[in-house]
């Protein structure tokens, strides 16, 4: 269903259930400012009334009064001002609590929203994030929830109220004087053509803006990211020429409804004058067919019929804009509603929580793939003893990142079984099963915080003391005392403030502070200098005795002491053994080896 269809379907009642929902627990607030919203509407045609009166009854009939009772009539017309006052500060009250409940009730309800929203992002499969730019979950999260605020505090109740205060209005008008009424309200099919007509307008303009935010969103994020390419390669003209392409769709559907409110709100006064013009047209025919003291009677009537006027269309003004104010926010929550639908994410349903694992791993006849049609991994069989290191080596796109990706569980396979300690990966709890297995990946992300922050990734309960330790291990501690602040020192965002390498080396440290049973390196060693290598190299072979490692590296120089090397090639094991047993079969492994060490010595007597 198109945005623009769900947009007509204003009283989506499911999805305002659902939204609904999120007040419950504050259900109290909700009723009273229900309740408020009927005070307001029994208040609203009140003091008009009570002038009318005044003035008829009191004012008239007090200039024609003996003497005797003038001091009678001033001391009512004295406790009638203290009513019009008390009845004043009461609505005033009345309306600042009313307004001040449904904010706090949209802001609650969004904080609520958010934080659920956020939650099921990040229990999502890395495929949803395979295929949806990151502007747009982050428009999601922000801009539409912030649009269900507006359902409260601009939108469904605000609306109710400003109905009741219409219906109370005209009741009075009609208690007044039912044909001056009917006079008044001649232009009102003109007023239900213009509000109709606006709110048509508006309500596409605003789907046209939230299409063209979340355009924005997802081209601002993705292009600040990959900032470096687009300089790399002097892009700048052509990405800022797209980016004001889809900037001018913004205002231009801003524009539009910017347009729809200025002709709107003048045909709105001149509407409320055509009304006006008609009651004083009226009045004046009446002064002039009716006798003297009838004549008079008409006074009050219309100071009061001017004053219910304009309360009746004060809340007309607006009523159209807030009708588009909910549909905007309905069109939000059928977005946010989607990715809590989303039903594409993480299974939780296993309850194995070991504290630790021995380091059996085991693949069996494990299918992948990232698209339904096509496979990635087929048919993969392979066995980790405890204590084992098996490395994983293949041509770019050979499915070497994929198998780690399958392990702690980031893609679910399609066909086979994967099991630790001869347990089914989906029996055990994610938390149990991502703490034995300590990744460290060839591209490393860092958030912007201090070093500490970066390696335990919050987590309070690791002391500064153990930090360290690990940092030692690996020959990496003096080098962070080095930078200012040491382990306190702000990384920035992606780690901006610190190279490759370095980057990397932490990264390093984040997966070995957890003492985990099962070590995967991915590519661990590519973006380090040869000094750095070296040090890492003597931290692992430290750290794999007594764990299962898998190493993913396309230099085979740094695989050559494991226990097992399984080749890969377009998703398939090709051969599995020993760097020796592998070199002597002369099969695929070998005319890699091949390949790689030409290689470098070509380049060796090139750079000599």
């Amino acid at each position: 269903m198109s945005e623009q269809v769900r947009a007509k379907r204003i009283f989506d009642f499911r999805l305002l259930r659902r939204v609904f929902h999120y007040a419950s627990p504050y259900k109290r607030r909700l009723y009273l400012s229900v309740i408020l919203a009927i005070v307001l509407a029994i208040l609203a045609p009140l003091r008009p009334i009570l002038i009318e009166l005044t003035v008829n009854r009191y004012i008239k009939d007090g200039a024609a009064a003996e003497d005797s009772l003038k001091d009678r009539i001033e001391q009512l017309l004295i406790w009638i001002t203290v009513l019009q006052i008390g009845l004043l500060l009461l609505e005033t009250v009345s309306r600042f609590y009313f307004s001040f409940i449904t904010a706090w009730l949209g802001q609650t309800v969004v904080k609520d929203l958010r934080v659920a929203v956020y939650k099921k992002i990040l229990g999502l499969n890395l495929s949803q994030y395979d295929k949806t730019p990151i502007g747009t979950l982050t428009t999601r999260t922000i801009n539409d929830i912030e649009a269900i605020n507006d359902i409260f505090s601009d939108g469904l109740i605000p609306i109710v109220a400003d109905l009741l205060s219409i219906v109370s209005v005209l009741a009075g008008m009609f208690w007044i004087d039912w044909r001056l009424t009917l006079i008044c309200l001649a232009p009102f099919p003109f007023l239900i053509l213009a509000t109709w007509l606006f709110k048509e307008s508006v309500n596409k303009s605003f789907i046209r803006v939230r299409n063209a935010v979340s355009a924005l969103n997802a081209f601002v994020q993705e292009h600040i990211t990959g900032m470096q390419i687009v300089q790399a390669f002097a892009a700048e003209k052509r990405e800022a020429a797209k980016f004001d392409h889809i900037n001018k769709e913004h205002r231009n559907a801003n524009i539009n409804a910017i347009f729809a409110y200025s002709i709107f709100f003048p045909l709105v006064e001149i509407i409320l004058a055509v009304s006006t013009g008609l009651l004083v047209w009226w009045g004046a025919r009446e002064v002039l067919q009716l006798p003297g003291e009838q004549a008079k009677d008409l006074t009050g009537k219309i100071i009061g019929f001017f004053l219910l006027l304009n309360l009746l269309f004060r809340p007309l003004r607006v009523i159209a804009d807030k009708f588009n104010v909910l549909q905007m926010g309905m069109v939000a929550s059928e977005r946010v509603f989607r990715i809590l639908d989303n039903d594409d994410f993480i299974k939780t349903e296993g309850t194995y929580a070991p504290g630790k694992v021995r380091g059996k791993i085991e693949f069996r006849k494990v299918f992948f793939a990232y698209a339904e049609d096509r496979n990635v991994l087929k048919n993969i069989s392979f066995t980790v003893q405890p204590g084992e290191t098996v490395a994983i080596v293949g041509h770019t796109g050979s499915g070497k990142t994929s198998i780690i990706s399958l392990m702690n569980r980031l893609y679910d396979i399609r066909q086979g079984e994967i099991r630790i300690d001869d347990v089914k990966i989906g029996d055990y709890t994610l938390d149990a099963l991502r703490k034995n297995i300590g990744v460290v990946l060839q591209d490393v992300f860092l958030f912007s915080g201090s070093v500490s922050d970066n390696i335990t990734l919050r987590n309070e309960s690791i002391p500064r003391e153990k930090i360290m330790e690990a940092a030692r291990l690996i020959g990496v501690h003096d080098f962070i005392m080095r930078l200012p602040g040491g382990y306190d020192y702000n990384v920035m965002e992606r780690g901006g403030s610190l190279s490759l390498g370095q980057r990397q080396l932490l990264s390093f440290i984040r997966a070995l502070l957890y003492d985990p049973s099962i070590l995967i390196l991915d590519e661990a060693t590519s973006s380090v200098d040869t000094e750095s290598e070296l040090l890492i190299q003597e931290a692992i072979e430290k750290l794999i005795a007594g764990r299962s490692s898998i190493v993913i590296a396309h230099r085979l120089s740094t695989i050559r002491k494991a226990d097992q090397i399984i080749v890969m090639d377009k998703g398939e094991i090709k051969e599995i053994g020993t760097h020796e047993d592998l070199l002597r079969r002369g099969g695929f492994y070998a005319k890699l080896h091949e390949l790689q060490f030409s290689k470098q010595v070509t380049a060796g007597s090139t750079i000599s």
